[in-house]
């Protein structure tokens, strides 16, 4: 496995700056993931690092040597498309043993068998061998597609929204298998995602792509509870921040048309208008509470519920653990953890409070 560091990436197209000035590196046997919108960059990131688009500047280097010089093929990186890249007239024992039958690599009918075999038990798929691809769930091509790149141990596995086209439970399944996959192999992979839940509980870290430009790399829990902007903030999160216009009176900051008024954090040096983040576990409803709402709309998950209480005019969305007792109309008294609050400036990046 490699590490992988890219300086200064700038990619155009006619029209348009896909990358703009991209420097991240990806740590040997690291989960990365690249986090962003469609159309922030990631993709052509994953084909530059592949070689399949080269950069109009910069460098991408493996293991601190440049691979710029290299073809796609030399740079041994395997890709994992969104969509299956299988032949379906071959059995799934021949497409995992496609990548190993290269001239190239020399590798003995003995060892491919002994690999495929290996390989397919890792991925739940030993029972599929025989059947031909063209019948397979697209769970289990998915399956199949994870397992041609790995089993030829490339430098680095990249990933480009592998499950993005799966149902939610077997989202949720490979996505447990991928990372116990990539802890046990300790192999270097850059991840791509639009889904935050997928970053969060996937990666060792995370790149905030916006735009073609990298604007926040951290560990989950810093993008999470250290947002440098607004754009992250309500990237990253679920249900969505409460993100709200506020001015400072006094020691007082008041969340503009709501009845919330709390003291301003200590030693801050907030301007006198900014943008307040607060995240919904942060509300939370108390008998005893400072301030006081009323309920408009209660979402029951069933681990938990998202409570939209209104407060003068504006809405805030609590989650709070279980099925919630409140009704539509009830009065809620509740508190907010002020230590959790995000302050922002009226441009979005993040303030120093």
């Amino acid at each position: 496995m490699s590490h992988v560091e890219l300086q200064n990436i700038c990619k155009n197209f006619p029209g348009v700056k896909a990358l703009d000035d991209i420097s991240f590196d990806v740590k040997d046997g690291e989960f990365f993931v690249l986090l962003g919108p469609t159309g922030a960059g990631k993709t052509t990131t994953l084909r530059t690092i592949a070689g399949l688009e080269h950069q109009d500047s910069g460098a991408i280097l493996f293991d601190g040597e440049s691979v710029d010089h290299l073809t796609p093929s030399d740079r041994d990186v395997a890709l994992v498309f969104q969509q299956y890249s299988l032949y379906p007239t071959m059995s799934v024992y021949d497409n995992l043993a496609f990548p190993l039958r290269s001239p190239l690599r020399r590798t003995s009918a003995e060892e491919i068998r002994k690999k495929v075999e290996e390989t397919a038990e890792k991925l739940r798929i030993s029972h599929l061998l025989k059947r031909k691809t063209a019948h397979l769930s697209g769970g289990e091509m998915q399956r199949v597609s994870i397992g041609r790149a790995i089993v030829r141990s490339p430098r680095i596995f990249l990933m480009d929204e592998p499950l993005s086209n799966l149902d939610a439970k077997l989202r949720e399944a490979l996505r447990v298998e991928l990372q116990h996959l990539q802890k046990t192999q300790s192999s270097t992979t850059l991840f791509v995602t639009h889904d935050q839940i997928e970053a969060l509980t996937m990666a060792d870290r995370i790149a905030v792509l916006n735009q073609g430009r990298i604007i926040q790399v951290g560990t989950p829990e810093a993008i999470y509870d250290q947002p440098a902007s607004t754009f992250i903030a309500q990237l990253v999160g679920s249900p969505r921040i409460n993100l709200s216009k506020s001015h400072l009176e006094g020691n007082i900051v008041s969340i503009t048309e709501s009845e919330v008024h709390i003291p301003c954090p200590l030693e801050s040096k907030l301007p006198s208008d900014f943008l307040v983040g607060i995240r919904p576990e942060s509300i939370k409803p108390d008998l005893n509470g400072k301030f006081c709402g009323q309920l408009v709309l209660a979402e029951p998950l069933g681990v938990e519920t998202i409570l939209h209480i209104q407060s003068g005019q504006r809405i805030l969305l609590s989650l709070v653990p279980g099925i919630s007792s409140y009704r539509i109309g009830d009065d809620v008294k509740f508190d907010i953890a002020v230590e959790h609050i995000h302050y922002f400036g009226l441009d979005g990046d993040r303030l120093q409070s």
